[in-house]
């Protein structure tokens, strides 16, 4: 168990923190770095000052930098995708709409590390690169497993790349409009739910998203 001091009411508190507990901890400090720094220029030292433990200590956790780095790439990737992964209760279109919702929503609650992760310094990093694209074709992958064409379709190959298109299309418009949000959240949403059939031009994937 490791300790992490807070102060309340002028007291300092010694909170115990458990392995797994500190560990996230260190992941989550170092994911709100990215706001305004490389994932290469995410400081250990830094990150063992606000976590009020020693360097030597965060290696306790993680054998090396680079492991610290790539659980901190790994984390935003996860982080993201379980925030929109999609409710299979609702019906396809309806899906799609509320993923996208809890996209926009995402994006704009944690607009600092998102746009640093996709345009700011974090975003040259080869490790946080591969992660953000092995999200991207998680979520062309899930869209893809959602609509009901067999996996033999000779359309499921151009589906597919145009879905990975429209994602690249998603996070592009919504980095834009979270600069001065030109249109409402609900007309964003619209536009962002429409662009995917019209974009695929695709008879199959139109009748299945409406359904």
């Amino acid at each position: 168990m490791s300790l992490v001091s807070t102060r309340s009411t002028g007291e300092t508190k010694r909170v115990r923190l458990g392995p797994e507990e500190r560990r996230l901890q260190l992941i989550t400090l170092g994911a709100e770095m990215l706001a305004d720094r490389s994932l290469e220029d995410v400081s250990v030292d830094d990150i063992a000052k606000q976590a009020g433990i020693s360097r030597g200590l965060l290696f306790h956790y993680f054998a090396s930098k680079q492991e610290f780095h790539e659980a901190i790439a790994r984390h935003v990737s996860t982080d993201f995708f379980t925030a929109i992964m999609p409710n299979r209760e609702l019906s396809l279109f309806d899906m799609l709409r509320d993923s996208i919702e809890r996209f926009v929503d995402y994006a704009t609650e944690h607009s600092a590390s998102y746009r640093s992760v996709l345009r700011g310094p974090a975003s040259v990093t080869p490790d946080m690169a591969d992660y953000v694209n092995e999200t991207r074709g998680a979520i062309a992958d899930l869209i893809v497993s959602e609509l009901p064409l067999p996996p033999e379709d000779p359309d499921l190959a151009r589906l597919t790349l145009a879905i990975r298109g429209w994602i690249a299309f998603v996070e592009e418009t919504i980095l834009t409009w979270m600069i001065d949000k030109p249109i409402s959240r609900e007309a964003l949403v619209d536009l962002l739910v429409e662009s995917l059939p019209a974009l695929a031009l695709s008879p199959a994937l139109i009748t299945a998203l409406q359904g």
